[in-house]
């Protein structure tokens, strides 16, 4: 099978999509263009703050929001998920994310703007009441806990790996404040500044390459440790300043990055036209749980998420400034990493030189879900795709990697100032004013994420629950599905393009729990055990408050 090919039909399908179903969407369930026409303001204006609601032009926003969705989860997820084949995860991806999940995050973004910009546990609020709204704080909690556990770090293992990437991933930093301060000011046009902004990025990837920079001169066999505790104290930061100030400008560049990646991996495949050697399918691997449900647990935010709801209600709502922007950013946003991991999957299918090392790789389960063996196989796959543009091949592994940390650093800061929120939201709950000062919701929110990553020598806490992740992050996507159906019953609306979603996603998520509850068991793994079925009972409750508000609107009509 020609990789060309699969890649061209990927984005012909998610070219049509935004175009048709993203429109259907837009103008037959939400009709957003009514309140654009109507000159209803959305929450950025107001509830306008300058530090977390700031209307914001969509190009900007569009960079934000998919640089903060994107991370290193659709690349990890089907580098993994390959195991089972090509085909199954070729076809989850694309239309998993046209029907599924750019359906979600377009649905948690017009719902949470519909309530202020609230997230989505104040929606359940507004919904099913208080006792949801305290349940899905505390699935969000947990989900969010785990990201940024987990997230520093992976970002600091490819520091330790990649130490050539650290002047140009930190030096961004001080890019972004500059071109934030810039817009803030009245910047008229980006073009200039954007262009210069990434000129200077790919030098300093040229010049981290000459200068890579490692602590373990300073810390020794500590330098993990010490890298993620820097990652920490950025992403409080992060959390706290105005989002115009840094997290705008940041991901607005991020997505830039990520773009000029895309068309380097496209044109590369195109002008390469790699062979696929993995097999079509490969339903049982040695040591791998069953395809069912496990593929589209795996795969996750290459398809769908419930952490994109979440920057979905959690910070793009407080951002939008016209109603219609919602389909360009979260429709076409979710789009855009549809492509990232359908890229991903073509780099550790097609991006072996041969059937035989593709095997090789991937043996067992244990070897292909290894940290080092998912980035390892995407960042050499896709830089044998940008060699065939003339490329050196190191050139093309460094430029890979630099975007990888870019990425799951901005998902980083982004959770910190989600959980931040959600914090605050525990602080209304408990009536405790001191929770919703964003400095100490940030320091809490970055402080249990240092004590879950100290649980463990070297600082890997947060993989002892991460088994758990791809479960609970697809459980929340489920409820947000069905939080966005009980809303359109109240808007007099049709349902079933959320609601088959919905159905679907739960029954995988139950199936999941399930096989995960009794591997645990059998592990004498108690700890897992209880938070299984904790998950499980939220979930269930959940459902119950929906199925009976449900029925109390079916009688009503």
């Amino acid at each position: 099978m020609n990789g060309a090919l699969l890649g061209l039909f990927g984005i012909m399908a998610f070219a049509m999509a935004y175009r048709f179903y993203g429109g259907y969407l837009s103008k037959k369930i939400f009709s957003i263009h009514i309140k654009d026409e109507k000159g209803i303001p959305t929450p950025a204006f107001t509830k306008q703050d300058g530090v977390d609601y700031v209307p914001t032009s969509s190009s900007i926003l569009l960079g934000h929001h998919f640089s903060s969705i994107a991370g290193a989860a659709p690349i990890v997820g089907p580098a993994v998920a390959a195991i089972w084949g090509w085909l199954p995860a070729m076809i989850w991806i694309i239309f998993g994310v046209i029907f599924m999940g750019a359906c979600h995050d377009f649905g948690a973004l017009v719902v949470s703007m519909n309530y202020d910009g609230n997230s989505m546990a104040i929606v359940a609020e507004k919904l099913l009441g208080k006792k949801a709204r305290n349940l899905f704080l505390i699935v969000i909690f947990f989900l969010i806990w785990m990201v940024i556990a987990v997230f520093a770090l992976v970002i600091a293992n490819l520091f330790v790996s990649f130490p050539s990437s650290v002047i140009p991933v930190n030096f961004e930093i001080i890019v972004a404040i500059l071109m934030g301060v810039f817009i803030n000011k009245g910047g008229k046009s980006l073009t200039l500044p954007s262009i210069l902004a990434q000129l200077t990025l790919f030098f300093m990837i040229y010049l981290g390459s000459l200068y890579p920079i490692s602590l373990s001169s300073l810390f020794g066999e500590n330098e993990l440790m010490a890298w993620m505790i820097l990652l920490l104290a950025y992403s409080f930061m992060a959390s706290v300043l105005p989002v115009w100030l840094l997290l705008q400008p940041r991901d607005y560049i991020n997505g830039h990055q990520l773009f000029v990646g895309l068309a380097l991996m496209i044109g590369g495949l195109f002008l390469v036209q790699p062979a696929v050697v993995a097999p079509a399918l490969n339903p049982h691997p040695k040591g791998a749980p069953p395809w069912f449900p496990f593929l589209f647990i795996t795969i996750a935010c290459g398809a769908i998420s419930g952490f994109h709801g979440l920057v979905s209600g959690g910070t793009t709502s407080k951002q939008i400034s016209k109603w219609q922007d919602a389909r360009k950013v979260a429709y076409g946003g979710m789009l855009g990493e549809g492509l990232l991991a359908l890229l991903a999957t073509l780099a550790v299918t097609a991006g072996f030189e041969s059937e035989a090392m593709w095997h090789n790789h991937y043996a067992n389960w244990n070897a292909a879900n290894g940290l080092s063996a998912k980035i390892g196989a995407f960042v050499s796959g896709s830089a044998k795709f940008i060699s065939g543009l003339g490329l050196p091949l190191e050139v093309g592994e460094t430029i890979m990697a630099v975007m990888i940390i870019s990425f799951a650093a901005t998902s980083l800061d982004t959770a910190c100032r989600i959980q931040r929120y959600i914090i605050g939201e525990f602080g209304v709950t408990l009536k405790m004013k001191t929770l919703e000062n964003r400095y100490v919701g940030s320091f809490i929110a970055v402080a249990s994420a240092f004590l879950l990553m100290i649980t463990s020598d070297g600082g890997k806490g947060g993989l002892a629950i991460w088994p758990l992740f791809g479960a609970t992050n697809q459980m929340l996507a489920g409820l947000t599905l069905i939080l966005i159906c009980l809303f359109l019953i109240k808007e007099k609306k049709k349902i079933l393009s959320y609601l088959v979603p919905a159905i679907f996603v739960i029954l995988i998520t139950s199936v999941g729990l399930i096989y995960n509850l009794t591997l645990f068991l059998s592990q004498k793994n108690y700890f897992l055990v209880v938070l299984s079925l904790v998950l499980s009972l939220i979930q269930l409750w959940i459902l119950v408050e929906a199925m009976n508000l449900f029925r109390t609107k079916k009688r009503e009509s």
